[in-house]
């Protein structure tokens, strides 16, 4: 995740906070500190951490906190709650007109922030919510972006409006809204093109098309990995242009992630979504709550709940319920529960959204390593696959040859295999009478909850 590295520096900053029992002033100063070189070095805007220290040591050095019986987790809320204010406080809702009504969304960005593949993802997620969706491909400069457009949108089942790359974007956009308004679609998204930099040409585009047709709301898409660049654009984006709100991509990738933290109070525009992958699903409302949760390490449970209903088969659950109950684990289950896992993100994923789980220790744990795991059980017979005591050395061989693995490594899946198996095996007894658990949630080692550790988790 984007805030790993902030993540780790607060908690190790909070930790010292609640070793000391009583706090002073100079105590809640000097963490202070050490959390405004954390937000600096998370690249977050200046005067927006100075601002933010600020607000946070008012409230922190009152006598509320210094007289309380737990004055460090005091001083923790106060910065969730001053994290939260910062990044917008509430969640905003994309506001849509009604269904008998065309809402037109222009996407505006910079080459490389990921517009085409998010206008792409809105569709499908608006799709979703039961509006008809016709994308407008406009970016006409770009080699294979209408091509583009149109492979992300048959993936989400979506229709394309296209005059080619010899038509003008103005004129594209104004047969796109007659189109979708002529053939009673709802919402309409425009796929402008994007530069390498903000130019005046860019602006004027955008501007021609809003002078042309009524666009109802302007999502600028921003690359989280471009750090304060993606603050400049915005800004630049909203003076020139106008935007109504943003959407932030790669907030997964290896990236300092202060652009979330600062471009909200910088632009004044609220962030609508966050993109946390390459998949549809991985296009998230943007919960400022639910973020500063998990940059404090407290975890993003509704985030995980929501990405469990939305990728796991209940009706596949309800059998490995079942068996689970009767004691009963293959490698079969073992394959679907791993599968399960990989929809939702990964382990690193999920461990990410658990309370206090964001920093555990994984000893090398790769979630490629998954699929290296799926090749070797789908090496395996039927009959091993459903009956794990036939595993012997001349077996094993013959799976670590068929999956391109060598034995160690096969070994290693089976030890952990019977981990599992073991594990599953006495939460059979736990899971009776029980509706909900995380092992009903097709995550595999939280079934009984957080008691007796993760076993399961030496890989």
């Amino acid at each position: 995740m984007a805030f790993e590295s902030l993540s780790e520096k607060l908690q190790a900053v909070f930790k010292s906070l609640r070793g000391k029992g009583k706090l002073t002033e100079a105590d809640v100063k000097a963490a202070l500190r050490e959390v405004k070189l954390a937000l600096l070095e998370a690249d977050v805007n200046f005067k927006i951490v100075k601002k933010f220290i600020k607000d946070v040591e008012e409230r922190a050095v009152g006598e509320e906190v210094m007289q309380s019986l737990t004055p460090a987790q005091q001083v923790i809320k106060i910065v969730n709650e001053e994290l939260i204010a910062l990044m917008g406080g509430e969640p905003v809702e994309l506001k849509l007109g009604p269904a008998d009504k065309v809402t037109v969304i222009m996407m505006a960005g910079l080459q490389g922030a990921g517009k085409t593949t998010t206008a792409a993802k809105l569709a499908g997620k608006l799709k979703q919510k039961g509006r008809r969706v016709l994308l407008a491909a406009c970016d006409v400069y770009r080699p294979a972006a209408i091509k583009q457009l149109e492979v992300n949108a048959e993936k989400v089942g979506v229709d394309v409006f296209s005059m080619g790359d010899g038509a003008s974007p103005v004129d594209i956009a104004e047969g796109a809204l007659r189109k979708a308004q002529a053939d009673r679609y709802n919402v309409l998204i425009i796929d402008t093109a994007g530069r390498l930099h903000v130019d005046e040409d860019m602006m004027k585009e955008l501007s021609d098309i809003k002078d042309r047709i009524r666009v109802d709301c302007t999502l600028l898409t921003v690359d989280a990995m471009t750090g304060q660049d993606a603050v400049n654009v915005a800004s630049s984006f909203s003076e020139k242009t106008g935007i109504d709100g943003i959407i932030i991509t790669k907030l997964d990738g290896d990236t300092r992630g202060g652009a979330a933290l600062s471009i909200r109070a910088v632009t004044g525009k609220p962030i609508y979504y966050a993109g946390m992958g390459e998949k549809l699903e991985d296009l998230q409302e943007f919960y400022p709550d639910r973020m500063a949760s998990r940059i404090l390490g407290m975890g993003d449970v509704l985030s995980l709940i929501e990405k469990v209903e939305q990728s796991v088969d209940l009706e596949k659950q309800k059998e490995m319920e079942k068996r689970l109950r009767n004691a009963e684990f293959t490698y079969d289950d073992f394959l679907e529960q791993m599968r399960q896992m990989e929809k939702m993100g990964g382990l690193s994923t999920l461990l990410s959204m658990m309370p206090g789980m964001g920093n555990i220790n994984m000893d090398g744990f790769d979630d490629s390593r998954l699929k290296r795991i799926e090749a070797m059980i789908l090496s395996m017979t039927k009959e091993e696959r459903q009956n794990p005591k036939l595993m012997n050395p001349q077996r094993r061989q013959r799976i670590a040859k068929g999956s391109g693995n060598d034995i160690a490594e096969v070994n290693r899946t089976i030890k952990q295999f019977e981990q599992m198996q073991k594990m599953m095996k006495q939460m059979g007894g736990i899971m009776k009478g029980k509706k909900r658990g995380f092992g009903g949630l097709g995550i595999p080692g939280f079934g009984g909850g957080m008691k007796g550790g993760f076993p399961n988790l030496r890989f």
